[in-house]
């Protein structure tokens, strides 16, 4: 029935066989990294070797839809607040199918405004290559995700999705973009009007023979940075925490993690929280930093680059560094775990706290946590307002949820859609200080309102 074969042409077909997969990895691989691209050849080989990946995506469907951990949940729900106090609730919308920040008056749960900005159009004027590269693919208007939205003085709206850091106002237009590298996780301002967040420098700072050269997108080296810019986007102090590392005696925290392998994203910084004021743990100027890959938040002083302060051993995988007044801190404790079978939160989040007076560390709420089976593996925010309440975005189930002073529950929301799924949230803010409310109540009287 079948003719038999001469075994050299079967020995010559597995030759010709190995000989072309290594000239279409080569292609792949001139494509993505290398100086010297081969036009259609090239090109044509990604987007074979892209095939498999985009059909799991298909596949999967949205993969910013997160677990349905509480299927009885819905927007808002409980009590609302009775002094005035806002959110920044950035969200992806399920129905839009597009990220979203909406103000919202706790007071009512009214939605006061709300930004759509077309993240297509501003991608537009960004060469896409280098860190860029995959820009349209991943961040378009259809994955794009605000994250922790910063309302500005002038009524501007800073955020950001491991993309250029973005400002546009009331209207959801473009004021700047800067696009210098790579900026992610989280924005803050401190007293001046500065905006502090991290970014990942490219190509990397430290000797290619340590790290190499490869861009992130491949596998190579994460170079995270702190990064201070100017209330207009301009950069005004950046420095890698690798840098800062080796300049304080800890190089052994980067290249001396697992057996015998090197790991590309050994820091993973995911906080800068500014500090405003001095007194006698800290000066104005100085920022605490919070690494999740090392379970570590640094008080650093970029004026001397000297670590101040280093806080291990209480938490895991950590989020979110707030300072809670003159000697104290607080810390969102994933309290998640690399065990054999993957990340795990034991038992659940905690709001940690740490005094300076006295050396300790304490949990905030932790009952109430618990009852309430607050999970969040990955990201995660939390703050403790003046009088005692406590709010949390449980990251990974799209849940926020406030809590009075005494531990119990006041509100809920959750990020359903109305195709009954849930969907990610980016980071929300909540705004209660005097300066936020001042931010907030300028921008309804002058800015909140877009001429059709």
């Amino acid at each position: 029935m079948f003719k038999k074969i001469e075994i050299w042409i079967l020995y010559l077909t597995i030759l010709f066989s190995i000989l072309l997969a290594i000239g279409f990895g080569f292609l792949v691989r001139q494509e993505l990294v290398g100086s010297s691209k081969f036009g259609w050849a090239s090109k044509t080989a990604l987007v074979l070797a892209e095939i498999p990946a985009n059909i799991k995506k298909l596949l999967k469907g949205n993969d910013l839809i997160q677990i349905d951990r509480f299927p009885n949940l819905d927007g808002f729900d409980g009590e609302p607040n009775v002094n005035e106090i806002y959110l920044l609730l950035s969200r992806y919308d399920g129905n839009l199918n597009e990220g979203v920040v909406e103000l919202i008056d706790l007071r009512n749960f009214n939605i006061l405004h709300t930004w759509n900005p077309d993240i297509d159009l501003f991608n537009q004027s960004i060469d896409q290559v280098g860190e860029f590269r995959d820009l349209d693919r991943d961040r378009n208007n259809y994955r794009y995700r605000l994250y922790h939205p910063q309302l500005t003085n002038d009524g501007g709206l800073l955020f950001h999705d491991t993309s250029p850091i973005r400002k546009i106002d009331a209207c959801s237009n473009l004021i700047f973009q800067n696009k210098k590298d790579i900026f992610h996780h989280s924005i803050e301002l401190d007293i001046d009007g500065n905006i502090w967040t991290s970014t990942s420098i490219y190509p990397q700072t430290l000797p290619q023979r340590q790290v190499g050269r490869k861009l992130a997108n491949d596998g190579g080296y994460l170079d995270d940075a702190i990064v201070q810019l100017s209330a207009d986007g301009k950069i005004i102090f950046e420095k890698s925490i690798s840098e800062i590392f080796l300049e304080n005696q800890m190089e052994y925290l980067l290249f001396s993690v697992g057996e015998s392998s090197f790991t590309a994203d050994p820091i993973h910084i995911n906080d800068v929280q500014p500090v405003n004021f001095d007194g006698n743990f800290w000066k104005k100027g100085d920022v605490f930093l919070s690494f999740r890959h090392q379970s570590m938040v640094l008080l650093y002083r970029p004026s001397t680059n000297k670590i101040i302060w280093k806080g291990v051993g209480s938490y895991f995988h950590q989020h979110d560094v707030d300072i809670i007044d003159s000697h104290r801190i607080s810390v969102f404790n994933n309290n998640s775990k690399d065990f054999f079978n993957g990340d795990y939160v034991d038992e659940n989040n905690e709001v940690t706290i740490y005094d300076f007076k006295t050396g300790k560390y304490s949990s905030y709420l932790k009952k109430s946590l618990q009852q309430h089976n607050v999970k969040s593996v990955f990201e995660g925010r939390s703050e403790i307002l003046p009088n005692g309440d406590l709010y949390i975005e449980e990251s990974n189930s799209s849940r926020t949820l406030y809590f009075n002073a005494d531990g119990s529950l006041r509100w809920t929301h959750m990020n359903r859609a109305n195709d009954g799924n849930v969907y990610n949230v980016a980071w929300s803010r909540i705004l209660y200080t005097q300066p936020d409310l001042e931010a907030v109540n300028n921008f309804l009287t002058h800015q909140g309102v877009c001429d059709e």
